[in-house]
């Protein structure tokens, strides 16, 4: 798996979970990361081309969304339950991982630079 790979699961995952929250409880609010996943999904082709300005874009908003699902969202979902829970949990996982990939490939196109 590398960035861009990453990036692609985590977009159509914000989307999908993002949709399904939205129809289950029909807040506004659960269409934010539907908003998220949707930049995220067109940042996708500068990131597999290693865009360095729309690689950094697409790592700021999968930090904000990151920061805002496990500070604000995730004490709300604990207590409440139920499948909300694991909604968030799996938004918050799944941007974890394009978080960890992205640094990843940062730390590697570094090497590469330093090595030429």
């Amino acid at each position: 798996m590398n960035s861009t790979n990453a990036n692609i699961i985590n977009s159509v995952c914000l989307i999908v979970i993002g949709l399904w929250g939205y129809f289950e409880v029909s807040s506004p609010t659960a269409l934010i990361p539907v908003g998220f996943g949707a930049v995220l999904i067109l940042c996708t082709p500068g990131v597999k081309k290693q865009n360095k300005v729309i690689a950094h874009v697409a790592v700021l908003l999968t930090l904000v969304i990151l920061v805002a699902l496990a500070g604000m969202r995730l004490p709300k979902s604990i207590e409440k339950g139920g499948l909300g829970l694991v909604r968030v949990f799996l938004m918050i996982g799944t941007s974890a991982l394009s978080m960890v990939y992205f640094i990843g490939s940062f730390i590697a196109a570094r090497k590469a630079r330093e090595k030429s």
